[in-house]
């Protein structure tokens, strides 16, 4: 019956502490999503104002919308690196960023580390 207890104390213990690996693996996927999208908003704030027939028309450059996204990754990055930084239309930023998740309790069952990337579109708009 003892072997038994410990057999089933040892298997929840497993349990615990692949449920802590789980759970910061999805924190640091969430935190490099939201990351992702500041560095999107910052880089569509960094358009370059144009007046065209007397309407106003914001206008992103891959230079700028790469140089406001790489400072906001710099500065609240927190080690994530900035993947890429483009306008595809004009209006739009899209901004990827990668990090590197290592766990904070190491086990068996569980990798070492793992290779995370985020993904983010943001628009300009003048009104």
């Amino acid at each position: 019956m003892l072997i038994l207890t410990l057999g089933y104390g040892v298997l929840a213990m497993v349990a615990v502490l692949i449920c802590a690996d789980a759970t910061s693996l999805y924190l640091a996927q969430k935190r490099l999503d939201s990351l992702a999208d500041a560095a999107a908003l910052a880089a569509a704030d960094g358009f370059e104002l144009t007046v065209d027939g007397g309407e106003p028309v914001a206008l992103l450059t891959a230079a700028g919308v790469h140089s406001q996204a790489e400072s906001m990754v710099a500065e609240v990055g927190g080690g994530a690196v900035l993947v890429s930084a483009a306008t595809p239309d004009g209006v739009s930023a899209r901004v990827t960023v990668a990090d590197q998740w290592h766990p904070p309790i190491l086990t068996l069952f569980v990798p070492d580390g793992v290779a995370l990337a985020a993904t983010a579109t943001s628009r300009t708009a003048l009104r």
